[in-house]
């Protein structure tokens, strides 16, 4: 009963609960209390003044009042105290509701995953975790025991960790829960809740936090299984719809954005520069030269990395150039793309306040195209005192419009596919509702067993051999064994079939009911308190 109940009570929260649900300071979650019905006695006086009227019950009636008490009492704390299934919760902030600025100060990097991961699974209501942290969103995912008291230790490790107060938080934060987190999940890793819908990075991202949970304490079963869906999910969506066909990155929309915003809308008339030569530089000088742009400068922290980017683009011509060149490269540039993995700004205002003016082909200024998080250009560079103009990853959204637009249908095509895949992770989470009644019910058999074997070594004396003993020991636990094949391949399942699964369920609860299993779990529950 307590598990029919609490999927029902997962199924309300998936139906009613909105996609994104922003957290408000004045709407702090709080337990729900959950009463039992009182039994109330009559009063003596009562039953004095009504002999006349009242009939008495046979003793057989009361025997079975009292057993149906008892049973009343039993049910109550089976309900509310051995929920055996957790609660899959998604919390954080994405550009769609929270800016860079504070993005920013949230960003975990990747090196610092695990320590995120074992620090949020410290707290006492948490059992796993996840983080994902790119320059449009950071995003946890954790397995909490308590729905409540999860969300709370979400957010006190939130603003622990990032220096701001809940009550600034609050107001960008996403809430989801079970279905509506798990949905999340598959949406981002198929590239439909991108800023550029259908781009290809945020796979990688997602098999990148998948890759490190494997060596994280506290990246467990669940969040594995959900993980590995949610990387199937997004392979089957650019694989079985058009959504990723044409250039779709945030290093493309970088592209766009200040080719849209160069006077003569031609890379021929611009010097550009890149800082960084990870992924997004990759996918920068990609764009760059299908765009016409033939000429680039690279600057990079070492040269290795520049010049394997270097070999993978022959058509570009390259002047690779180390870090202690940056102010150098800077003033000899028209637009500069930082996409580095540095943690603090590389470029200050007054490092270009002094800098000669760019030539009128480009308007007379440079222009600065931040797409890293944590940013490496300060911001408040402007045209008017320092002839430069910095855009950043919140600024994409201008030429992100079209893009939308134009894959609307392949988005509707993969949110069927992704409804598929969401029935496949909740077919398998729900088959793991049977490892505690497969665990009891072997615990029990094996404590039965136990005691029978004892009674009956006590009966046969001391003249029996070691061998003797151990046959008959053998012979109890052969026969246990026998009897226990049945149930137990009844509550085996591998998930990939919601209808088996559901029958799966059904025999699980037979079988807690047959062989008082909930009242077994209760009692060690009770008992690890």
């Amino acid at each position: 009963m307590a598990h029919t109940m609490m999927r029902s009570m997962k199924s309300g929260v998936a139906h009613t609960a909105p996609r994104h649900t922003q957290l408000n300071p004045c709407l702090t979650p709080r337990p729900i209390i959950q009463r039992c019905p009182a039994v109330a006695t009559q009063s003596t006086s009562t039953s004095t003044t009504s002999t006349s009227v009242s009939a008495r019950l046979p003793s057989s009636h009361l025997e079975s009042s009292v057993k149906a008490l008892e049973q009343l009492k039993a049910s109550a704390v089976n309900r509310y105290a051995t929920e055996t299934k957790n609660s899959i919760i998604a919390m954080g902030l994405t550009i769609h509701n929270a800016p860079v600025e504070l993005r920013e100060k949230l960003a975990v990097p990747e090196a610092e995953w695990p320590r995120a991961i074992e620090e949020l699974c410290s707290y006492p209501h948490i059992e796993e975790a996840a983080v994902l942290s790119t320059c449009n969103r950071m995003e946890l995912y954790v397995v909490a025991v308590s729905w409540h008291r999860g969300v709370r230790e979400v957010e006190e490790w939130l603003s622990k960790s990032s220096g701001v107060p809940l009550d600034e938080l609050r107001p960008y934060l996403f809430l989801l829960r079970d279905r509506d987190a798990t949905h999340h999940l598959l949406r981002v890793s198929g590239g439909l809740d991108s800023l550029v819908m259908g781009e290809g990075q945020i796979l990688a991202q997602v098999k990148q936090v998948y890759k490190v949970g494997q060596n994280a304490n506290g990246f467990g079963r669940q969040l594995n299984g959900l993980f590995k869906q949610a990387i199937t999910a997004g392979k089957r969506v650019r694989s079985e719809t058009s959504i990723s066909t044409g250039s779709v990155s945030v290093s493309s929309a970088a592209v766009e954005l200040a080719q849209l915003k160069l006077p003569s809308h031609n890379w021929a008339d611009a010097k550009v520069c890149i800082i960084g030569a990870g992924k997004m530089s990759t996918l920068l000088v990609k764009h760059l030269l299908s765009k016409g742009c033939n000429q680039v400068t690279i600057l990079n922290r070492s040269l290795p990395r520049a010049q394997a980017l270097q070999e993978e683009f022959p058509d570009m011509a390259m002047d690779i150039r180390l870090m202690p060149d940056l102010m150098q490269c800077v003033q000899d540039s028209d637009v500069v793309f930082a996409a580095s993995g540095s943690e603090e700004l590389l470029i200050h205002a007054e490092d270009i306040v002094n800098m000669p003016r760019r030539s009128d082909a480009v308007g007379g200024v440079r222009r600065f195209v931040d797409i890293s998080v944590p940013r490496n250009i300060a911001p408040n560079i402007c045209a008017e005192q320092h002839a430069g103009i910095v855009y950043n990853v919140d600024d994409l959204k201008e030429v992100v419009v079209a893009n939308k637009e134009a894959r609307a249908a392949a988005a509707a095509e993969a949110e069927v596919l992704l409804k598929e895949e969401q029935r496949s992770f909740e077919a398998w989470r729900d088959s793991l509702e049977t490892v505690p009644t497969i665990k009891a019910l072997r615990a029990k058999a094996e404590a039965i067993r136990a005691a029978e074997f004892e009674k009956a070594l006590s009966r046969l004396g001391e003249g029996m051999s070691k061998k003797q003993m151990k046959a008959v020991e053998e012979l109890s636990k052969g026969i246990v064994n026998k009897l226990l094949h049945g149930p137990m391949t009844a509550l085996r399942c591998d998930g990939t079939d919601p209808d088996a699964v559901g029958q799966t369920l059904a025999n699980m609860e037979a079988l807690e009911r047959m062989f008082e299993l909930s009242q077994m779990q209760a009692t060690a529950a009770a008992a690890r308190k």
